[in-house]
């Protein structure tokens, strides 16, 4: 797959805008792009390498000489219209939940499993954001020091959840400025100014989607069907970032700058971690940038040989769409 020719389904929403920038951003090496979203977009246009592209509505022909299928635009879109890519010929890089846990669909980090990616036969899964930036930090720690446990809890941004929430943040921060009662319709609560310990929805066994999302995807990531990890999972009036407080007990003595070591090198981490100096990753800092940031990097003194760790990221960028390219970066050779 030299320069193949790349569709981008959902092309308008926040992650589908996202993968046509870092496209060109890391001049990616394609013979064309198509841009395919719903009705509601006929007639938009969207710029590309200096071109204006035309958005077009998704059909059961819409993947005709196509060889490479991002999609960004929901699990039922995925569910129905992946078959219909790989039938024509085009290898999908899905980023919704449609086929995350079958076991015959590769869930690819390229810093952590980059092989998995080479199985796939037409569809390989993008996982969860805050299940992405996580494990990237978590790989190299447990390569070196065996995991034997996680505990996270999330502060994950309203873009997490697309233009909608982001747009009744913004309106619901006006409207208690002005006086006016917020008006709640995304979110079962107001999410100005009030954090919601509620992502997706709840499950018979008390977690919500998103907690057991982070649980069997870092497992299946990792290689480690049996690490025993919980989650928490919080959203929070922040536009763009996730941030995450993890934190990891490990089967061998691990010590805070050993760690900070280890993850200064490691593929797709940055390190910040200067507390004496208020140096630490926020969630405004890493708007618009790849890697995960990590810091608050220290000594969990209530359990042997366990770190706490807080680490953040762009949610749209590392937690989709740069993955999603970088998956199709490896499929390239």
């Amino acid at each position: 797959m030299k320069e193949p020719r790349v569709a981008i389904v959902g092309a308008t929403g926040m992650v589908g805008q996202e993968m046509r920038q870092i496209l060109e951003q890391r001049e990616f090496p394609l013979a064309d792009l198509k841009l395919l979203a719903s009705e509601r977009s006929r007639g938009r246009t969207l710029e590309f390498r200096g071109e204006t592209l035309p958005v077009q509505v998704l059909d059961r022909g819409s993947f005709d000489g196509i060889d490479l299928s991002l999609f960004s635009a929901g699990t039922g879109i995925s569910k129905e219209f992946s078959p219909l890519a790989v039938k024509a010929g085009a290898v999908v890089i899905d980023n919704s939940n449609a086929f995350r846990m079958d076991p015959g669909v590769p869930l690819v980090v390229p810093e952590v499993n980059p092989g998995e990616a080479l199985k796939n036969k037409g569809v390989i899964s993008n996982p969860n954001c805050s299940t992405i930036q996580m494990v990237v930090v978590l790989n190299p720690l447990h390569k070196e020091f065996d995991i034997q446990r996680v505990v996270v809890s999330t502060y994950q941004s309203v873009s997490g959840t697309g233009k909608e929430a982001v747009e009744e943040l913004m309106q619901q921060v006006r409207a208690a400025e002005a006086g006016e009662a917020p008006v709640a319709e995304v979110y079962p609560h107001q999410i100005a100014y009030n954090c919601l310990p509620h992502i997706d929805v709840f499950l018979d066994n008390g977690y919500c989607r998103e907690e057991q999302k982070m649980i069997d995807e870092t497992r299946k990531i990792m290689g480690e069907p049996d690490l025993p990890i919980t989650a928490t999972a919080v959203r929070v009036p922040v536009l763009v970032g996730h941030g995450e407080s993890v934190n990891v007990q490990f089967a061998k003595p691990v010590e805070p700058e050993s760690a900070r070591a280890i993850l200064a090198k490691a593929p797709g981490v940055e390190v910040v971690d200067d507390p004496a100096n208020n140096l630490y990753p926020l969630a405004i800092d890493c708007q618009g940038n790849d890697p995960s940031y990590v810091g608050r990097i220290r000594k969990d003194f209530s359990a042997p040989n366990a770190l706490n760790l807080w680490i953040v990221s762009d949610n749209l960028r590392k937690g989709a769409a740069l993955n999603a390219v970088q998956i199709a970066e490896l499929l390239l050779g």
